[in-house]
């Protein structure tokens, strides 16, 4: 959805002043080289490019750090049971990763620095909120978040995080491909058709204020290079913007403004998708969202769903509450598992058949899923170190009724 904020000339690229004094200055912030989604932003008087100082290596990294090889297996990481500490940005923590898409666990004790920014030149960014609320503050302006929102930031928006309270608990996948609704859900006017279990105008974008007019030394931390992170140090504040137009700027979604789609059986995950990245189904991820809804109405209908081997992808399942009926007893709040391409998975024990009990009735589950295409993930350290080690093993023993 196209969007307009702030003073900026009526035609792009022509001589505007924010005042009578003042000579302001285009930028395209664009993608797929000039001809993807992009945005015209104006600032008050000076470039972004102005760096007042050397850059220099930030003395924290954010390049994920392999697990020890092991044998292929499933994980489930209790993500629930890791504990709260740092900020927005050094709280990072990459679970799992591949060439394209990386995935991490963000628990904050604090908000960032209000004197610290940070921008992901690497990849694009969807957060989701388990836990807290709070603001994302960046040159496009300040747009609030809470529990449930999911956060779009487009790769190179400079930006704060800032947390109400003392703590707050974060999903967040990166994409080395822009991340927006599917296209399927679109008609050629790139409005939502009237099929689409999205709804495009519900989407909640910043609030720009006035432009930040101050010069001295502001440190910008980028990420790119796999994960490394370089702290430049601008002349001028970031959030400078008169105006800015375009397509591509951060925004918020809710999970449960994502009207799921029932049918009398199983409906398969695509009838669940809010978000897709690259080409699917060639290459990136797809996002599905499992909202609370009817349970398949047939007669014989088995709400859980069946085992399957889909493999071209792997999958991330993220549980922000423990009513998915394929893991219950399993699982607790904000548990996480990882299913790669090369293994089956399925309900454990009995829970297809005791699905049955549900049959047409609401369902209570909450739940994200990320599907790679053509993307094996490996586990990092961290996946490793929080694994749930009898996770493997939980089918035998379901079925044994141990």
């Amino acid at each position: 959805m196209i969007l307009k904020r702030g003073r900026l000339p009526r035609a792009p690229h022509t001589e505007f002043r924010s005042d009578p004094k003042t000579f302001s200055l285009e930028e395209i912030h664009g993608t797929y080289g000039f001809s993807g989604p992009w945005s015209r932003k104006v600032h008050l008087r000076g470039y972004p490019t102005e760096q007042a100082r050397p850059a220099k290596a930030a003395a924290f990294s954010l390049v994920p750090k392999p697990a020890p090889a092991a044998p292929l297996q499933p994980f489930h990481v209790p993500t629930g049971e890791i504990p709260f500490a740092g900020d927005p940005l050094r709280a990072r923590i990459p679970l799992f990763f591949g060439t394209n898409t990386t995935l991490s666990v963000v628990k904050p004790a604090r908000s960032m620095k209000r004197s610290e920014f940070f921008r992901n030149g690497q990849n694009h960014e969807l957060w989701f909120v388990q836990e807290g609320s709070g603001a994302l503050s960046s040159e496009f302006g300040v747009l609030r978040f809470r529990k449930g929102h999911y956060l779009v930031v487009p790769k190179g928006t400079t930006y704060r995080v800032d947390i109400d309270g003392k703590r707050a608990f974060l999903l967040l996948v990166e994409s080395k491909f822009p991340i927006g609704f599917p296209p399927r859900y679109l008609n050629g006017a790139g409005q939502a058709s009237l099929a689409s279990p999205v709804v495009e105008t519900m989407i909640e974008a910043p609030k720009l204020g006035e432009p930040v007019d101050r010069t001295g030394r502001f440190p910008v931390f980028v990420k790119h290079d796999g994960g490394r992170v370089s702290e430049l140090t601008l002349g001028r504040h970031p959030f400078d913007l008169a105006g800015w137009e375009g397509s591509l700027y951060p925004f918020a979604f809710h999970i449960l403004d994502h009207h799921g789609i029932a049918k009398a059986t199983h409906a398969s995950p695509p009838m669940h998708q809010t978000f897709e990245s690259g080409s699917v189904p060639h290459a990136g991820f797809a996002v599905c969202s499992f909202v609370p809804q009817p349970e398949g109405w047939h007669a014989k209908e088995v709400p859980a769903p069946y085992a399957h081997f889909n493999v071209d992808s792997d999958e991330l399942m993220f549980f922000s509450n423990t009513h998915y009926g394929a893991r219950k007893g399993v699982i607790a709040d904000g548990a996480l598992t990882y299913h790669p391409g090369a293994l089956p998975h399925s309900p454990q024990g009995r829970a297809a058949e005791l699905s049955t009990a549900d049959r047409g009735k609401m369902s209570k589950r909450l739940a994200v899923m990320v599907d790679t295409f053509f993307e094996p993930l490996t586990a990092t350290a961290a996946a490793w170190r929080w694994r749930d080690k009898g996770y493997p093993l939980s089918w035998h023993r379901a079925s044994r009724g141990a």
